[in-house]
């Protein structure tokens, strides 16, 4: 009698003993264990792009600006700096540079303008406001130059440019309309406002 009672309770104690006492119709069928397998690999999906578009953020918290870099350009580390950066399309000449300049002068963006069209042939463009510049250039060696340039509430200037051969004018030049449109200007903290523009041009005219 209790050899029986023991063989019949024998397999209850092998599947106690191993963790798993629910029955096997609880077991994930094979369509739930799918769906899970497709859902984590969404989620991996979006983190990667998530991690990709971060990456081509760059973000100068000291300076006051931001811009969206094109996918698949590389830094140039030595030619940036706390000021700013240099990214670039590997093999093609193409490159695109923001940064931050003190305006110890306290000049107007059109006086800025004036001294950009001094270095530079075939300039073309057109102020928007009293604090935002856009044109385009010719480097006198075959690019093309796209310029914005963005006067920050203390005077700073911040300026992009993004240069391409003029020859690769159909692959860059819709390009270079997105990245600069995307450069952002924001409040530093502790950064005391400049004196008016209008003021500044009144003063520089006496």
């Amino acid at each position: 009698m209790t050899r029986a009672l023991l063989a019949a309770s024998l397999p209850l104690l092998l599947l106690a003993g191993c963790g798993r006492t629910e029955p096997v119709g609880d077991m994930p069928s094979q369509e739930q264990l799918a769906a899970a397998a497709n859902a984590a690999a969404a989620t991996a999906l979006a983190n990667a792009q998530a991690d990709a578009a971060e990456s081509r953020n760059y973000v100068n918290e000291a300076r006051g600006f931001s811009i969206t870099l094109p996918e698949g350009w590389t830094i140039d580390k030595a030619a940036s700096n706390a000021d700013g950066v240099v990214y670039q399309d590997p093999g093609a000449g193409a490159d695109v540079r923001v940064f931050w300049q003190k305006n110890d002068n306290d000049e107007t963006l059109q006086q800025i303008v004036e001294a950009v069209n001094g270095a530079s042939e075939g300039v073309d463009g057109d102020f928007i406001g009293e604090n935002e510049y856009r044109g385009t250039a010719n480097d006198g060696e075959g690019n093309n130059v796209v310029v914005r340039l963005l006067r920050q509430p203390d005077g700073a200037i911040v300026s992009a440019t993004f240069v391409y051969p003029e020859m690769l004018s159909e692959q860059y030049q819709a390009m270079s309309g997105t990245v600069l449109d995307s450069l952002r200007t924001f409040p530093v903290k502790g950064a005391k406002p400049a004196p008016p523009a209008a003021d500044n041009a009144s003063n520089a005219a006496e």
